[in-house]
């Protein structure tokens, strides 16, 4: 058994969440800063659109397998495109199983899945730059606390009491794992080599499973911490930071407590346009902004070591 954070499933779980009707409470103010992205890049009606139905089953090559406990969004990406040809058609005839109907873009996919899979690894990288990549550093830190806490309680407590904390619809007796509304049923012998444990800041209500033989089963459960994930921080003790930065950096960090682009930046803090540009250019040399293309503008978003740097100061 090993953990894994996985940005694919991020995507996968993220992508039903911003493109269903409803608004999911948690993740509401993420959901209003990143569903008009995704419209105006069409994405809402495309290739993710009909993979990726309001609910039940995903095609399994959309999540393979992590090559180790952090892969990267490309290293996940090449193993989408290297999916075998039968497993994409075995996956797309599940789908349709459940759905009732192939969408023409998905009739495309199963007549040349190698030609199509490039267009929705296209489309994948847009999207996690339109709605993951300027959040990332604090999604990961979410995931990252969960898999410490996890890691934790095996190592105090056992197994079987991880299992029973993980999720109520999740349980460990006579040395077997339980998953409520789940049907099929894997021996040691049969489930691959191991089980994966994804923590997801997307998934819920509750977890997520994938079995794909011969890979081992994967299980993405909702991580702890998740309910504050989007809550303004307070930041209190930004002098001292000033002192090192100067006054008009800071108040840039402090802003970019959601991804904005120069134009907003300008408008919220006074600071002109020119002046934004130039600060958020040293703070990106400097490693505490990183810069996602999002359509025709830019987003800036805080990165890891500025959250530990303000995190530090409050």
């Amino acid at each position: 058994m090993r953990f894994a954070v996985s940005p694919m499933w991020e995507v996968v779980t993220s992508f039903r969440l911003q493109n269903s009707a409803s608004v999911h409470p948690v993740h509401r103010r993420w959901v209003e800063q990143v569903r008009p992205r995704v419209q105006a890049a069409g994405l809402d009606r495309g290739w993710l659109a009909e993979l990726i139905p309001p609910s039940g089953y995903v095609p399994d090559f959309l999540n393979p397998a992590p090559s180790g406990p952090a892969p990267t969004p490309s290293v996940e990406l090449a193993a989408i495109l290297a999916a075998p040809v039968g497993r994409v058609r075995q996956d797309l005839d599940h789908l349709e199983h459940h759905q009732g109907s192939r969408g023409p873009r998905l009739r495309s996919l199963y007549a040349e899945p190698r030609a199509r899979l490039v267009r929705v690894a296209e489309e994948i990288e847009t999207y996690w730059e339109l709605a993951l990549a300027p959040y990332w550093a604090r999604i990961r830190a979410v995931l990252d606390a969960d898999v410490f806490y996890r890691a934790r309680q095996v190592a105090e407590h056992g197994v079987g009491h991880l299992f029973n904390d993980l999720h109520a619809s999740v349980s460990w007796s006579d040395n077997a794992l339980r998953v409520v509304r789940r049907q099929r049923t894997l021996s040691r012998e049969t489930a691959g080599t191991g089980l994966l444990l994804v923590p997801s800041a997307f998934a819920g209500p509750g977890p997520h499973t994938r079995v794909s033989l011969p890979e081992p089963p994967q299980l993405a459960y909702p991580a702890r911490g998740v309910g504050s994930l989007w809550e303004p921080r307070a930041l209190t003790g930004t002098n001292a930071i000033a002192a090192v930065l100067g006054r008009s950096r800071t108040l840039l960090l402090t802003e970019l407590e959601s991804p904005a682009s120069t134009t907003e930046l300008a408008h919220r803090t006074g600071i002109s346009a020119a002046g934004v540009s130039q600060h958020l250019t040293a703070l990106r040399d400097a490693g505490l902004v990183s810069a996602h293309r999002a359509g025709r503008s830019v987003l800036y978003a805080r990165t890891s070591v500025a959250e530990s740097v303000l995190a530090a100061s409050a």
